[in-house]
């Protein structure tokens, strides 16, 4: 398979020759209830929206993952899936085909690639957002997406997956505390799936952050230390960084 990191959370995953865009923001500035002034991320210039897309795959509802004016220039036919929270926000956008997973539940593209939902990141006291295993149904190879780093037990009890995609780097706020789980959530899942390659998501790339939570986001851990962790655990798990708009073959 194939993947392209769009910066942020967002993925063009080729599988299976299937194109599936995961969690897209391609244009335009990502604020959190249009409020700039508590958080704006922007770009110097927009990303190309990819041709031929056969799937649009959803985890959450928050604008980080949910975009809306990328999802707005999307073609609308194209097929999404999403978690319940998610599919709520594109059920207003005139998209035709939505296919909504909760935990558990599997939808079939093309009789080519599986996706199955997990539990993945609370957002809130109450709302449980979606992980994704991906899987190619003809070579049987797997990847699986949770991007705040909360992998429920489920996913462990998988003997094995071949790509990981997830934090590698703690993010934290003062008084709220981590917000995405990094390098020890990362490894915890290593140790469990062994995976062959890790990738890690909720970065910056080529991101340009600015209003006040902006100012007060603390980072720990870096690619180095995390592929070293993994190292003195035994693990043969290789990590991969690409840069915003890199392909890479896993």
């Amino acid at each position: 398979m194939n993947l392209t990191w769009l910066d942020n959370n967002s993925w063009l995953m080729e599988i299976a020759e299937q194109k599936i865009l995961i969690d897209p923001w391609l244009i335009g500035d990502l604020t959190f209830n249009n409020l700039d002034w508590l958080f704006k991320a922007s770009r110097s210039q927009d990303r190309s929206i990819p041709d031929n897309i056969n799937l649009i795959i959803l985890s959450q509802g928050l604008e980080d993952h949910t975009h809306l004016p990328t999802l707005k220039q999307l073609d609308k036919n194209i097929p999404v899936v999403a978690s319940p929270n998610a599919a709520k926000v594109v059920e207003q956008l005139d998209y035709q085909q939505i296919i909504t997973l909760k935990h558990g539940e599997i939808f079939t593209l093309n009789n080519q690639v599986e996706i199955k939902a997990f539990p993945g990141s609370p957002i809130g006291p109450t709302l449980l957002e979606n992980g994704y295993l991906v899987k190619d149904l003809a070579n049987n190879s797997t990847l699986y997406y949770e991007p705040h780093g909360y992998h429920s037990p489920q996913i462990k009890e998988i003997a094995h997956i071949d790509v990981i995609i997830t934090p590698i780097i703690d993010i934290a706020l003062p008084i709220i505390g981590t917000v995405i789980k990094g390098m020890n959530s990362a490894l915890e899942i290593a140790k469990s799936v062994k995976p062959q390659f890790m990738l890690p998501t909720a970065a910056g790339g080529d991101i340009v952050f600015a209003g006040i939570l902006a100012k007060l986001i603390q980072t720990q851990g870096t690619m180095a230390e995390f592929q070293t962790l993994l190292e003195k655990n035994n693990l043969t798990t290789k990590v991969i960084a690409p840069h915003p708009g890199e392909k890479v073959m896993v």
